[in-house]
């Protein structure tokens, strides 16, 4: 079956918004649900008044498995260690909306469901149990064949030729856990958008001609989707006020060659938001699933999250890549920090001890060799917003719950969770 045949479906019903109650949901409520936007009327809907904080959170967690169906299997117990701990890290750190990046996608929203159920609704080591009545899950472009030989060498198949590297659909995929209703009617995804529809597309080069920008075919680039995984815009319903919960995960910009085609994607992964957030005739050639145009309209409230895979000053993203976000004017950088990271940095060494970003940012706990310690996930709310506190998962040793993010191999994830809380008029 070819990839536009098997992803025909999706046009007609891009997403799924799992709002259920996550105290009373079960794998077969949730299962037999069409795949399509849905809501739930009963859902405890928590109360919010004008100038109370909300807190934004994003979290690489690593909840991907090696096989279709495993992550289902982990998750139908109650005992699976990696997913107490992030389980136990997401109900110390109690952010009302997360982002949970490396979630395998599993069609009708069970494995959203069966963390919910057995891991956040259930005490972790003494933390207070997490609920949220609304989950939102979409397919990814992880693992999807795209029928075309994408790394040019010489054979069509296995991760590196689908549309987002994986071993399977939906392998390294996204869920959002929200305790305040998404407006399901008004979600965007954008899972199908080409590249080279992006005016200006930093499209890779073959180094070996003289053509520029040629490293995909006329035929691969007719077909060729820009994000990885996906690109969300989530309608987060807060009081009277909407906050756009703007989620993706670029691609690393790593596992390639001198034509850098992981790079440059991942920088026009990263570029989408900046487009789409400053609107009008900047935002005007992006089309979602569904084919609806434009960004977001003047004035709107939004937080973009997610595992970037772009650190300001270190690592091999391209010059300038989370630099659209950061120094957009429409964004605020709450620069969150933690004294975890400076500690680690000190005691790993290696590529860190050259490193220009200031520890005290990193997110992530990457190889001493290469490329060290990083700054790759962000929390970027709008100016609309007034960030009030921010701040990164990532305890100092002599901390009991050090415990959680430990040393490799890791007992949750080699990313730490960061959260931003934000005042809402």
């Amino acid at each position: 079956m070819s990839a536009q045949t098997e992803e025909a479906p999706v046009r007609r019903t891009p997403a799924l918004v799992v709002g259920v109650l996550a105290a009373v949901a079960t794998a077969a409520s949730v299962t037999s649900a069409a795949p399509a936007l849905t809501d739930r009327p009963d859902a405890d809907k928590p109360r919010h008044s004008a100038g109370e904080t909300v807190r934004f959170a994003t979290f690489n967690a690593s909840l991907n498995r090696n096989a279709a169906g495993q992550l289902v299997a982990d998750l139908s117990t109650t005992t699976n260690a990696q997913a107490a701990t992030v389980a136990e890290i997401i109900q110390r750190t109690r952010p009302d909306v997360v982002l949970v990046n490396e979630f395998d996608f599993v069609e009708g929203g069970l494995a959203a469901d069966l963390f919910r159920t057995n891991y956040l609704q259930r005490s972790q080591n003494g933390a207070e149990p997490i609920e949220y009545p609304y989950a939102f899950v979409a397919p990814s472009n992880t693992g999807v064949p795209s029928g075309f030989d994408l790394n040019n060498d010489g054979t069509v198949g296995g991760g590196d030729d689908a549309f987002g590297f994986g071993a399977f659909p939906g392998q390294f995929g996204m869920a959002v856990f929200s305790r305040y209703p998404i407006a399901d009617s008004d979600v965007r995804t954008f899972q199908t958008f080409r590249w080279a529809d992006m005016p200006g597309a930093m499209l890779p080069d073959d180094p070996t001609t003289s053509a520029p920008s040629d490293w995909y075919s006329a035929d691969e680039l007719e077909v060729f989707r820009l994000s990885s995984k996906s690109h969300w815009d989530l309608p987060i319903s807060i009081g009277s006020r909407t906050v756009h919960f703007l989620v993706s995960h670029p691609t690393p910009p790593v596992f390639d060659g001198p034509e850098d085609r992981n790079g440059t994607r991942n920088f026009d992964e990263i570029r989408f938001w900046a487009d789409y957030v400053s609107g009008g005739r900047r935002a005007a050639y992006i089309y979602d699933d569904a084919g609806d145009h434009g960004g977001l309209p003047n004035g709107a409230r939004f937080v973009i999250a997610g595992d970037q895979n772009s650190d300001p000053l270190d690592g091999d993203s391209v010059p300038g890549a989370v630099q659209q976000l950061i120094d957009h004017p429409r964004i605020v950088d709450p620069e969150p920090t933690s004294d975890g990271a400076v500690e680690a940095s000190t005691l790993q060494g290696g590529a860190n001890d050259s490193h220009q970003t200031d520890p005290a940012y990193d997110t992530a706990d990457f190889a001493d060799t290469t490329p060290g310690n990083l700054r790759a996930d962000y929390v970027l709310p709008s100016k609309a917003l007034r960030p009030s506190d921010a701040g990164v998962f990532w305890p100092v040793q002599a901390d009991p719950l050090s415990r959680l993010t430990g040393v490799f191999p890791f007992p949750s994830s080699d990313h730490r969770l960061v959260w931003v809380d934000v005042a809402i008029d």
